[in-house]
């Protein structure tokens, strides 16, 4: 069954394949993880979903503009508050010009910390004759190129 609007469930994802996934040693921490992330409160709200979808409906119409911005992969020690107050100084400038320029509402999207996990097309990759798990974002391992750090390892930081 494919989830929908109306059978939507916290765990309804778990119907889908899943690609290019990390291979996880320990399932159970996988699991442990899981249950810690469902009892956090959303990081967005329904209500801000919803008011998206109607600005963004009206993008679709051509009443508004749409600007999204931000790095394109980052890593945790980059997240920082200046980065983050400097990425939403320039959107809303630009927000301003187009705003000026089009006569018409801009919707600012920022894309802060958003790929703290990153897909992968191969499991492994090779260097120096050494084949290790592909870095896959500071979520699941690290970017050194050493078994410990190439290990994925779920945790809540």
């Amino acid at each position: 069954m494919t989830p929908t609007q109306n059978n939507w469930t916290k765990s309804s994802w778990q119907t889908y394949t899943a690609l290019q996934q990390p291979t996880w040693p320990d399932l159970k921490k996988v699991d442990n993880v899981l249950e810690t992330l469902s009892l956090l409160p959303p990081l967005v709200f329904a209500g801000e979903i919803r008011s998206l979808k109607e600005s963004l409906a009206k993008a679709v119409t051509g009443d508004a503009f749409l600007l999204q911005g931000g790095d394109c992969s980052e890593n945790f020690s980059n997240v920082t508050a200046p980065n983050i107050r400097e990425t939403l100084k320039i959107l809303l400038q630009m927000a301003v010009v187009l705003t000026y320029a089009g006569g018409k509402p801009v919707i600012k999207v920022g894309r802060i910390a958003g790929q703290f996990a990153k897909p992968r097309s191969s499991d492994t990759e090779t260097a120096d004759g050494i084949t290790l798990p592909s870095y896959r974002g500071d979520m699941v391992n690290e970017a050194a190129f050493d078994e410990k750090s190439r290990t994925p390892t779920p945790s809540i930081c």
